[in-house]
């Protein structure tokens, strides 16, 4: 196909949703959905981030503070919007809801989104981050050595995180939506490494890819290990505000070693990315053909593979229109959509 083989960046990330797929490419995102109908809904529109047009989104360690919130707010958005074909029609409405809709009227969603993943931030802080504190200091008694206890609350901390992911992964709901993200890194994975985005394609490609919010987390609780090493105050209460103000910090440095991974792929980050790939195992799983149609109908909607191809790995634009065109002929009767393009 190709006259050469190689793996090349991209730029587009995603996420998975209830029952499809968020794509975003720069500016553009578009949420694939897969109805109860069978149909597959997309939705594709401009999202600018908190700090579009600053100096500051070039800035290195500070951009990833602004990038975890737009991630956060484009999460729930894409969420939220996947749960609309999936709400319960005959769920009468609640007395918060009323009390909502009559103080914030057309607002009152959007209230809702931030208030919901206000309460999300603060009970991930809570949980990963100050409780590993108080179930380290149950150890003072025993344990005198400063260096020590640091080490034993950092173990903690990667123990809770990592038994978390596999408790969630038992439920049903949960391992579908992996499977979803299972799909989405496959199609990432297989236009990156110079194939056509097609089902066949996309089957053999990785579920696990460098730039995965599950490696994100894995770096945060592991930077902030090393981060805490160096607080030194002996106020419990100061002890517990600090590691919560350095949060942004490790945010911050996390995201820019991942971004140097999925760019990299040289001994040291290869070895770095190790133990998020493997945690993937959990987090990502085998997609069916239809799940693997939702991902390419959202990739589709907002980055042109095919230009990606022939620019990156001199394939022929011809060629993959027709293995495209034959590829949605297959599948025509499992909703292959046919848009391509930014509406």
């Amino acid at each position: 196909m190709a006259k050469k083989r190689k793996k090349c960046y991209s730029g587009i990330g995603g996420q998975a949703v209830l029952e499809g797929v968020m794509m975003k490419n720069q500016d553009h995102y578009a949420v694939a959905v897969r109805k109860p109908n069978g149909e597959i809904e997309i939705e594709t529109q401009e999202y600018l981030g908190v700090i579009h047009g600053s100096v500051v989104k070039k800035i290195p360690f500070i951009r990833g503070i602004f990038n975890l919130i737009d991630s956060m707010r484009l999460g729930m958005r894409a969420i939220n919007y996947s749960a609309d074909f999936y709400e319960d029609e005959t769920a009468k409405e609640t007395l918060s809801d009323k009390a909502l809709n009559k103080v914030f009227k057309d607002k009152a969603e959007t209230i809702l989104m931030g208030l919901t993943t206000i309460l999300a931030v603060a009970l991930a802080v809570g949980i990963f981050m100050v409780l590993p504190y108080y179930i380290t200091s149950l150890f003072d008694t025993f344990v005198r050595s400063k260096t020590l206890l640091l080490a034993l609350e950092g173990v903690i901390r990667i123990v809770i995180f990592v038994l978390y992911v596999i408790a969630i992964s038992i439920m049903k709901d949960i391992r579908r939506l992996y499977r979803y993200h299972g799909a989405e890194h496959k199609c990432i994975n297989c236009i990156e490494r110079g194939r056509p985005l097609t089902v066949r394609n996309v089957k053999k490609s990785s579920r696990k890819h460098k730039r995965c919010g599950t490696s994100f987390m894995l770096y945060v609780m592991f930077i902030s290990c090393i981060l805490f090493f160096f607080i030194t105050v002996e106020n419990p209460v100061q002890r517990v505000l600090l590691r919560v103000a350095l949060i942004p910090v490790v945010a911050g440095i996390s995201y820019e070693i991942i971004r140097i991974a999925g760019k990299s792929s040289s001994l040291i980050m290869n070895l770095l990315s190790y133990p998020g790939m493997l945690l993937q195992k959990l987090t990502t799983k085998e997609p069916d053909e239809e799940m693997i149609l939702v991902a390419i109908a959202s990739v589709e909607a907002v980055f042109d593979w095919k230009a990606f191809l022939v620019e990156n790995f001199d394939a022929d634009l011809e060629e993959l229109k027709a293995i495209q065109a034959e590829d949605k002929e297959k599948y025509k009767d499992k909703a292959y959509t046919d848009q391509e393009h930014i509406e």
